[in-house]
């Protein structure tokens, strides 16, 4: 891997975490690989550290459905803070539901480069690290 990347797993599905964690060190696609269990971590997180690049991620890989604070009331919150961060962040919205409101609703937040429904496939995650 030429460059350090950071990801970031925003999921309360353990099963998922762990094989997503599994996968993505597998492929050595990763120097750190930070995981949440709920929006509302996450976004703290980023808050506390908006201008320290090494440790702010690259790319968010960030559920829908979870307790707390959501997928979209994370998003809300981060349209917010964009501007203030000290790099860039590529986040994914990658969920389980296939219903086509949640997609939709993706798809009109700019802040989202994709969605992405679970699992994710390996070829999928070398094009988003590739893409980077």
């Amino acid at each position: 891997m030429s460059n350090p990347i950071n990801i970031c797993i925003v999921d309360d599905d353990n099963i998922y975490q762990y094989t997503i964690v599994k996968t993505i060190k597998s492929l050595d696609f990763a120097t750190k690989i930070i995981t949440f269990s709920d929006g509302e971590e996450a976004l703290n997180f980023v808050l506390k550290n908006l201008n320290d690049k090494i440790e702010l991620p690259d790319i968010i890989l960030l559920d829908i459905n979870m307790p707390i604070m959501d997928g979209f009331q994370f998003m809300e919150e981060f349209v917010k803070i964009k501007p203030k961060l000290g790099k860039k962040i590529v986040i994914y919205m990658v969920s389980s539901s296939v219903d086509p409101k949640d997609i939709e609703r993706t798809k009109k937040i700019s802040a989202i480069s994709d969605y992405i429904i679970k699992p994710i496939e390996i070829e999928k995650l070398k094009a988003i690290i590739e893409h980077l």
